[in-house]
């Protein structure tokens, strides 16, 4: 669905996407994380058309999206991270806006928009006001809104941005339902956790070059699948990581008796720390 071919951007001479090579797959929930400024965002607006590459080839669904920018714009729907609805119209309306500059004959949107409203469950709350809706339906109206022209992609640059807890799982339902429906997922997310329960395949980018390519499981297992913390060492949190139980737990037992010590299972979070040197919000 992605084909990536040694990417290069360039802003002032400076390089923020690097010889960046990435294939995902049809029918595929990729994760693309990366602390802030490592060509993430740069990455996704060459892909959405909005900014053109220094070098390299970039295709969607074989499309080029330097050569056939209209053609890769109908492969794809996206939800970006800032809130992007009319505050003054309702949901149904926010979706038949839409769907006009999608070209949709009257019968076609109708019916898309009933079919969409009852898919991500706001049929209730079709003739509120935007203004009048929580974080998490407004989010649910956004998607609603990529789906109108049935994309076989869908761009999800930070989805759950801003949602709480509930909210936030509500949305990873309909993510999820959505890939399995077909689509395609290429999902940006500062909440690691979120990337390790949703997607296949996540791939991790740093000063502009990709340096991690892999399952989450698989990039945990590279890492050592338990996590020693220990708390002894000053104000500083030193972390160890071993690939099972047993060897984690011989290294906790030659530690002085005075250390604070939590023994854990690593995860996703751990590996981008470990391969970054940085947390996902710092700046």
């Amino acid at each position: 669905m992605i084909r990536i071919d040694g990417l290069t951007k360039e802003y002032a001479g400076k390089r923020v996407v690097d010889g960046l090579d990435l294939r995902v797959e049809k029918g595929e929930l990729f994760g693309f994380l990366g602390p802030n400024g490592a060509g993430k965002t740069t990455t996704i607006r060459i892909l959405t058309t909005l900014t053109k590459p220094t070098s390299g080839n970039v295709f969607i669904n074989g499309f080029d999206v330097v050569r056939s920018p209209a053609s890769v714009k109908s492969q794809f729907g996206i939800v970006q991270q800032h809130m992007s609805l009319n505050r003054d119209l309702s949901v149904r309306e926010n979706l038949d806006f839409h769907a006009r500059l999608h070209h949709l004959s009257y019968q076609v949107r109708k019916d898309r928009i009933e079919e969409l409203l009852e898919y991500v469950e706001l049929t209730k709350h079709a003739d509120q006001l935007i203004d009048q809706l929580s974080g998490g339906l407004k989010r649910r109206t956004m998607i609603a809104r990529s789906l109108l022209h049935r994309p076989r992609l869908l761009f999800l640059d930070e989805p759950t941005v801003g949602l709480d807890a509930q909210a936030r799982r509500r949305v990873w339902d309909l993510i999820r339902k959505m890939n399995k429906d077909g689509s395609t997922v290429f999902l940006t997310t500062h909440y690691i956790e979120e990337a390790e329960a949703l997607c296949d395949r996540v791939g991790i980018i740093h000063n502009g070059r990709l340096i991690a390519l892999a399952t989450p499981l698989q990039l945990r297992r590279r890492l050592g699948m338990i996590t020693v913390e220990n708390q002894g060492c000053g104000n500083t949190t030193v972390y160890s990581f071993f690939p099972n139980r047993e060897e984690a737990a011989k290294y906790v037992s030659g530690l002085p008796g005075q250390d604070k010590v939590l023994m854990r299972e690593s995860n996703l979070e751990d590996v981008f720390v470990e391969l970054t040197g940085q947390k996902v919000l710092d700046k």
